[in-house]
């Protein structure tokens, strides 16, 4: 699969510009339409198996061994993870998030993970403060019933305020911050719910094999 870079930018482009802004509890945004309609399609389809929870979950952490990334060796075998990795990567489409979310990426490193959650995962709250810069929830699986698998969003780590629309290829986005509570409560979850996990981290991250570019920060236009 081939989709050219002006097709990503037109995609990203529209969805930013139309983006839904919210101030209450932290500044977030609701967005649709990320990626063109083939790349969304593709990435519902990847192959990578379904991780087994074993009754655990909580953090993400917790499932490190089972975790998949738009690494160096998954952009290389599937196509649609090369293709969104180097769009991800562009300076120009840098510029993009630091102009819509007002925020100075430059000298970050590029983080995609793909998440796979089945009946019994959920997420206590955290704010991915440290070194996550960016976070871009992007929504991918369109099972019946998906639709109510959003982001719960809370105002403390114990003040549940609104959960964020499950929309495939649409995504929540925000810059992390002391306030930016989110997490997943603990719900029937029918089918596998996917989503693309989008950070761009400091350099001090440490797990440099998850990252799309080990070596190459990123940079604005």
């Amino acid at each position: 699969m081939t989709i050219a870079k002006s097709a990503y930018d037109e995609a990203l482009t529209k969805s930013l510009s139309a983006a839904q802004r919210s101030e209450s509890p932290y500044r977030h945004w609701i967005v649709s339409d990320v990626f063109p309609k083939a790349a969304a399609d593709a990435l519902q389809v990847l192959p990578f198996p379904v991780p087994e929870l074993g009754g655990i979950s909580g953090k993400r952490e917790v499932h490190n061994a089972t975790r998949q990334y738009f690494d160096v060796e998954n952009r290389a075998k599937y196509s649609v993870c090369g293709e969104i990795a180097d769009f991800l990567q562009t300076p120009s489409t840098i510029t993009m998030f630091n102009e819509a979310c007002g925020v100075d990426l430059s000298g970050t490193y590029l983080r995609l993970e793909y998440a796979q959650d089945t009946n019994g995962f959920w997420l206590e709250p955290h704010t991915d403060l440290g070194v996550k810069k960016f976070t871009m929830l992007i929504y991918l699986s369109s099972e019946p019933g998906h639709d109510k698998l959003g982001t719960d969003i809370y105002s403390d780590k114990d003040t549940h305020v609104a959960t964020s629309p499950f929309r495939a290829n649409g995504a929540m986005i925000f810059v992390p911050a002391d306030n930016t509570w989110h997490g997943f409560e603990p719900r029937e979850i029918p089918g596998v719910r996917k989503s693309l996990i989008l950070n761009y981290v400091t350099p001090e991250w440490r797990a440099r094999e998850q990252l799309a570019f080990p070596d190459q920060p990123v940079t604005a236009s």
